[in-house]
């Protein structure tokens, strides 16, 4: 009798909250003069069923279970069952959440999503763990150690992943084009992640790579940019963004980083359901790079702000986009403290393009697509071809010039020219492009 009237006050209790909750707005609405329909009316026989279920898994279910967990999990399923994205996040998720906006957490360093009730790895962060192991962006995780990751929830897994320092778990992963499932042992570290990294090419040619977007990034890249200046010895000529692999981050970082290389116009702008989801960014007058060319580089694990920063770059034609259509994370997650010190991540707003582009579903197409390879040095012949400057008695250039010193810097370019494209096709064929837009520019 005593767990009849618990439940009993439970219902009501949730009707309260719904009626509490709901009508408030519909009350809104009334004074709006706007008409209410039957879908806004409150689910009462919905309800009904809910409160059912739960005395029947209180009273019928193999063990015993806290009415805690039962409304938690409740919670997280009303969550989970919106996207892959809106999910509710106890404390301590929460605060994992906030460090890892920072730059610093516990783990393996990949950005994971859910599909098809598997773990799926968005991208690895450069210099971690996963990384190092050989996650790539795609991988499907069906197993953690010994236990299948059916059935879990994202949250669940990711609790399972981060574990302690130095400690190992393996990896049971399905990736397409291979014929049975790969097993990888990953050791936990703490992840600490410098999202912008930065060097120079060559003479004055430089290369910035973004691997995430945090708090600070924008700075970062600013600070970067003036670093490379300073390295060159005046300006750059043309500058090589690498997002690839980025999972994205903090949008307000996205928009800086957009803004350093863009003059005017609108960079990203978002729209949603309720008021405060409708924002607009627009460029401020200042170019870190002083108009020279940029070719940002993509690939399927550029996902959400570094899709942002592509489609802005690529809409306002100051950046030509080459790799591989981006992940299409397009939607914006909201986080919702609750009294509880948990909080909720609540999908709430899509971005759009500055031409009106959906990120959602979609990704970011780019101008010109390199398909994934790898390329090897041929065997070295033991000829090499006749030139002009091998024929016997054959004429000199006629202008004065230190030709052993000519020789010898050249033979360095060719060496270095040829370990680029051995190490990353991507950035070579990035590289190229730039140089020959300055030149056309010059």
């Amino acid at each position: 009798m005593l767990k009849k009237k618990s439940i009993f006050i439970l219902f009501l209790g949730i009707m309260l909250g719904v009626f509490v909750g709901t009508c408030g707005s519909v009350f809104a609405d009334r004074d709006n003069g706007e008409v209410i329909t039957d879908s806004e009316t409150l689910p009462f026989e919905d309800l009904r069923t809910f409160t059912e279920i739960f005395g029947r898994i209180k009273r019928d279910y193999v063990e015993p279970v806290s009415d805690k967990k039962l409304l938690e999990d409740a919670i997280r399923g009303m969550l989970t069952g919106l996207d892959p994205h809106s999910a509710y996040l106890i404390a301590e998720e929460y605060q994992e959440l906030k460090e890892g906006t920072t730059g610093q957490f516990g783990g393996l360093g990949i950005e994971v999503t859910m599909e098809n009730g598997f773990v799926k790895v968005v991208s690895p962060i450069d210099d971690t763990p996963a990384q190092r192991a050989g996650i790539k962006s795609g991988d499907l995780i069906v197993r953690l150690d010994d236990q299948p990751v059916k059935g879990m929830s994202l949250n669940d897994a990711v609790k399972i992943m981060r574990g302690e320092p130095g400690s190992k778990i393996l990896l049971t992963v399905v990736r397409e084009g291979e014929e049975a499932p790969l097993k990888l042992t990953i050791v936990r570290d703490i992840i600490k992640v410098k999202s912008v990294k930065s060097r120079i090419l060559e003479k004055d040619y430089g290369y910035v790579r973004i691997s995430s977007f945090q708090s600070r990034t924008g700075e970062s890249l600013k600070e970067a940019i003036a670093e490379l200046k300073k390295e060159n010895a005046g300006n750059l000529k043309g500058l090589v963004l690498d997002l690839r692999n980025n999972p994205g981050g903090v949008l307000n970082a996205a928009v800086e980083v957009s803004d350093a290389f863009i003059k005017s116009g609108l960079i990203v702008y978002t729209e949603g359901r309720i008021e405060n989801s409708e924002m607009r960014f627009n460029a401020s007058p200042d170019d870190v790079v002083d108009g020279a060319p940029i070719v940002v580089l993509i690939n399927a694990g550029s996902a959400s702000a570094s899709e942002i920063v592509a489609g802005a770059l690529q809409d306002q034609k100051r950046a030509v986009i080459i790799g591989e259509k981006s992940f299409g994370k397009g939607s914006v997650q909201t986080i919702l403290p609750t009294s509880n010190g948990a909080a909720v991540k609540l999908t709430t707003a899509r971005y759009y393009t500055p031409s009106g582009r959906s990120i959602q579903a979609e990704g970011i197409e780019p101008d010109i697509t390199l398909a994934r390879v790898k390329l090897e040095s041929l065997d070295k012949s033991e000829f090499t071809p006749v030139k002009e400057s091998d024929l016997s008695h054959h004429l000199s250039n006629g202008n004065k010039r230190d030709d052993a010193k000519k020789d010898v810097q050249q033979m360095d370019k060719d060496k270095d020219k040829e370990a680029l494209d051995l190490k990353d096709y991507a950035l070579h064929e990035a590289l190229t492009l730039l140089k020959g837009i300055s030149i056309m520019h010059k």
